[in-house]
């Protein structure tokens, strides 16, 4: 289980997912880092922090941390979420 206390499924449930990704360029040291905003299949909304990799050829997310959301994040998030939604 990875920092934090969220399941690898419900990390896994998020990226199937409406997911909301952003760059991390502030802790994009030795390789770039991205955060991404989604819900789990119960309906929680969780922040990841993850990175890509590719081996054989192929591309893979790895996440680095992922936290359940706190309400006051998830009421920011929402109300900006909207406000881009109406432009």
């Amino acid at each position: 289980m990875p920092k934090h206390g969220v399941p690898i499924a419900a990390i896994e449930a998020a990226f199937r997912g409406t997911i909301a990704v952003f760059p991390d360029p502030a802790h994009s040291g030795g390789e770039e880092r991205f955060k991404a905003v989604g819900r789990t299949g119960k309906g929680r909304y969780i922040l990841i922090v993850f990175t890509l990799r590719t081996h054989d050829g192929e591309t893979f997310i790895r996440p680095i941390s992922a936290r359940f959301m706190h309400l006051k994040e998830v009421e920011y998030y929402e109300e900006t979420a909207s406000r881009t939604a109406e432009r």
